[in-house]
Formats: C-alpha cells, structure tokens, sequence
C-alpha cells in the first residue's frame, strides 16, 4: 500500500531529524545553552511526529482489516522490519535526548 510506504518514509526523516537535533544539542550545551534548549524541544517534537505518524500507519492497517481483511503478507514483513529498525533508532534518539537532560 502506497500510503504505509510513504508514511514510513516520512517517520524515517523525522527521525533522523531528531537524531539530529538532539546531537546538536549536546553539542552546543554548554557554550550555547539557549540555543541547546531549541534544538532539544525541536528534536523532541520531531518524535512526537514519529508517534502521530505512526499512529496513521496503524490506523490505516486496522481500517484495511475490517475494509478487506489482512493486508498482503509481503507488505506486512516490509513494514515489519521498518517499525523493527524505527523502533532501535528511535531507542537511540531517546538515549541523546536523555543524556541533554542529564547534562
């Protein structure tokens, strides 16, 4: 489904903008705190778009099981193994986002 895929698409930019942002903030914590504070709340709503985004693919998933039933096998191992590595990156991105708050 062209939908599930372009959604994936865009929680991948999201989340490599957080990632992104969150390494900019510790980076320029301590000479820039003012500017850290920015790209961390930027990198934190980068992730609050991951979980709106997220929360469509699922919405789009359901409406097709009551709609037509399951959705292709092949689709759902795609959008398996992307939620997998989405799921290990976004881990990541908590870790830095956690380490600004500690600094």
């Amino acid at each position: 489904m062209k939908v599930i895929r372009e959604l994936s698409e865009m929680i991948e930019e999201e989340l490599d903008g957080a990632e992104e942002y969150a390494r900019c903030a510790l980076h320029y914590k301590e000479e820039f705190p003012d500017v850290a504070r920015v790209l961390y709340d930027i990198s934190m709503q980068e992730m609050n778009h991951v979980n709106m985004l997220h929360g469509e693919v699922v919405a789009v998933i359901e409406k097709h099981r009551k709609e037509r039933g399951d959705p292709p096998a092949a689709m759902m191992a795609v959008y398996e193994y992307l939620h997998e590595k989405d799921i290990e990156k976004a881990a990541k991105i908590k870790l830095l986002q956690n380490q600004y708050k500690e600094m």
